[in-house]
């Protein structure tokens, strides 16, 4: 069993809902990214998704695009963004962190090695975007078995009959993408929302977390009042692009993280 799979396991006992808070490794620099990933548990994220800076982010709005150059020409690279986990891991044993990307510098660095640097630094779980379940003896499979959960994307688009494939060998959760485009585009809701959750749902047992367009922290409670949890990246990372403090930005993700966990 994963952090994931145990975190998910005791929110399920709790009755609570789950808060997921995505921020980019090395934005606005390393020492600012590490305060603010470290200081994430105490404002209640349940689940960290750590974005790895790259070049052609395409699933990525502006506001994350942007984030990525600015980690990029701070100087973050993945052997940076390994060693801010295994950082964090010397204070916290217990959060799972998901490390969230795309496939080339991974691809890069080699899968076996990657794979293994990234257990040892204390990583969890992996979402990469640009690698379809076509694609699963890539890196979904290895990944697996080396001990980390694989956790693919769903989205509007994902009809009954592509569910089953995109389904097929994802584990700790699957990440329901709200609207169709990119991140931070639009605003998500509920009503549309929760008749694809339930559909999902019903050919898995996994749990389902919700992201894409939540800003607020009436909207991460709305989304996950129909759903096993909410994702908020966009809006966190908006806040390091204005250079606000570390303590304003962890109290806004408090205030997200109570709304999702009022669902």
């Amino acid at each position: 069993m994963t952090r994931i799979d145990a975190t998910f396991a005791r929110l399920k006992a709790e009755g609570r809902k789950a808060f997921v808070a995505y921020v980019m490794a090395g934005d606005p620099d390393y020492d600012t990214s590490l305060a603010i990933v470290k200081g994430l548990p105490g404002a209640g994220v349940d689940v960290i998704e750590l974005g790895m800076p790259f070049t052609d982010p395409m699933a990525d709005g502006p506001t994350i695009q942007l984030a990525g150059q600015r980690a990029l020409e701070g100087g973050q690279t993945l052997q940076k963004t390994l060693d801010m986990a295994a950082e964090f891991r010397k204070g916290d044993q217990t959060t799972p962190i998901v490390m969230m990307g795309y496939y080339n510098p991974i691809f890069s660095r080699g899968v076996d090695r990657f794979l293994a640097d990234a257990k040892a630094a204390g990583i969890d779980g992996l979402i990469v975007v640009d690698l379809p379940p076509e694609e699963d003896e890539e890196l979904c499979i290895p990944a697996q078995q080396a001990g980390l959960n694989f956790i693919r994307l769903a989205t509007p688009t994902t009809d009954d009959r592509r569910l089953p494939k995109v389904l097929q060998n994802t584990s700790g959760f699957v990440y329901y993408v709200s609207i169709t485009g990119i991140t931070g585009a639009a605003a998500a809701q509920a009503a549309e929302v929760g008749p694809e959750v339930a559909r999902i749902k019903r050919q898995t047992d996994l749990p389902l977390i919700v992201g894409f367009g939540i800003r607020t922290p009436e909207t991460a409670q709305a989304i996950a009042g129909v759903a096993d949890g909410a994702v908020v990246g966009t809006a966190i990372v908006k806040l390091v692009e204005e250079g606000r403090p570390v303590p304003e930005i962890l109290g806004f993700v408090k205030s997200l993280a109570d709304g999702a966990h009022r669902a």
